[in-house]
């Protein structure tokens, strides 16, 4: 890779980098027939340098995608992914995979759908396998109450030419077959779904956007922690890490859950909360369910993977934590949910169990915005929605530090508003970060 000196600055002429090759059918035959010997590391093992045009801190979903349209839709390649583990082993990979945009926010439905567009390109566009399904999401409704209210969401997604079909009893129960439509606790009076709506692979998300990143020329750095943020007054310096100090004239923190920590060390508080949601997974079975299923009369999530095992989740633990393990209370409270919905799922066992860090915001809306320090941009407060939205969070938080400026679909996302009262609060629940 050939790079030129302007000023002081270090220029990136001919970003792309020798990587793994492009992925085709006709190359894995032909590897196949050669022993597999042509393959080499999907991305560069990049040595850190002592300094970038841009620092993101953060080799989660967020931050690669972020790195990697800042090198392809933006021209700005000397760019460093700082992460203190391996890829993938953050919130990326310890999730339920859920890929939808049906909001009730007119705000909020135009920023998820444009991530949905992005999906529905990014294998293509990535020349990498991400398993994107759009198999489509279902959401149950139980009461008189939550019909009119999943009607006004769905409503106000149609006018936004956002896909939403309204199901009834007999259709949920064609489409689901394990439904217990008439169960004791909370009878399913219907659905909503948005075909559109699905899974990805966690894991091949990370792998992906990392391998075309680098391709593109940015340097990820993997086991290396951020201990400090140096400033002179209100202007951003670097970062100090494990391996030195690194200087960038722009720094982005993109660290989910640890996103308060990174802020204290730059001598600034946000308007998040850190907590723990767990995720399971069961032994695999044939092919039971074919959709995403939402319980509307508690927190639980369902879809079955490639592999057969049924994913699945519930609401966070309702405690401060920066632990990426759960409660057994939360873990009863999910199954409790599951089986009432699904009774056939007992005959089940829990094969993996794990937790995921949580950067719960005020209002249940995430944070794409500058900060109080010069230079630095903060990508946070994703409450359960980052997974979903990695590709449109990645373009607009890219948008941001190339532009200096917010990208139009991201501008209710910034820090100023809730100094400003006005909140993007989703669901109506107040100033609550548990509670979304």
């Amino acid at each position: 890779m050939r790079r030129q000196r302007t000023g002081d600055r270090l220029i990136h002429t001919n970003a792309q980098r020798a990587a793994s090759g492009r992925y085709s059918a006709a190359r894995l035959f032909l590897e196949g027939l050669l022993g597999h010997r042509g393959w080499s590391r999907a991305w560069h093992k990049a040595s850190l340098r002592p300094r970038y045009q841009v620092v993101i801190v953060g080799a989660g979903g967020q931050g690669l995608a972020t790195a990697y349209y800042l090198a392809t839709e933006f021209g700005i390649c000397d760019v460093a992914v700082i992460e203190k583990g391996p890829i993938g082993l953050g919130n990326v990979g310890r999730n339920t995979t859920i890929i939808r945009s049906n909001y009730f926010r007119p705000e909020n439905v135009r920023f998820y759908d444009y991530s949905l567009q992005l999906w529905e390109g990014l294998e293509r566009t990535l020349n990498f396998n991400a398993m994107v399904s759009q198999r489509g999401t279902l959401n149950l409704f139980h009461t008189e109450s939550q019909r009119d209210l999943f009607t006004r969401r769905a409503n106000g997604m149609r006018l936004l030419s956002v896909d939403a079909l309204a199901l009834d009893r007999n259709e949920v129960k064609t489409l689901v077959p394990l439904v217990d439509l008439d169960n004791g606790r909370y009878p399913v009076l219907g659905g909503f779904l948005q075909p559109r709506g699905g899974t990805a692979r966690h894991d091949a998300v990370a792998w992906g956007y990392a391998r075309a990143a680098s391709a593109a020329g940015v340097d990820i750095i993997e086991h290396c922690e951020v201990t400090g943020i140096r400033r002179e007054g209100h202007v951003v310096r670097g970062v100090e890490t494990t391996r030195g100090f690194v200087a960038a004239d722009r720094v982005c923190l993109a660290v989910a859950g640890h996103s308060s920590q990174l802020a204290a060390m730059a001598g600034f508080r946000l308007p998040i909360e850190t907590h723990v949601l767990q995720a399971f997974v069961s032994e695999p079975v044939k092919p039971v369910l074919n959709v995403v299923l939402t319980y509307g009369a508690g927190h639980f999530y369902v879809s079955q993977s490639d592999k057969g095992g049924l994913v699945f989740g519930g609401g966070i633990d309702g405690y401060n934590s920066y632990g990426q393990r759960g409660t057994l209370p939360m873990a009863e409270d999910v199954a409790a949910a599951g089986l009432t919905l699904m009774p056939g799922l007992a005959r089940l066992r829990v094969l993996r169990q794990w937790g995921g860090v949580m950067d719960m915001s005020m209002d249940g809306s995430p944070i794409i915005s500058r900060t109080p320090l010069e230079g630095l941009v903060i990508n946070c407060g994703w409450c359960y929605g980052g997974f979903k939205a990695i590709p449109a969070g990645g373009m607009t938080t890219a948008h941001l530090i190339a532009r200096g400026e917010p990208h139009p679909l991201a501008a209710h996302l910034d820090l100023e508003r809730f100094e400003a009262g006005r909140t993007l609060d989703e669901r109506g629940l107040g100033p609550f970060p548990y509670a979304h």
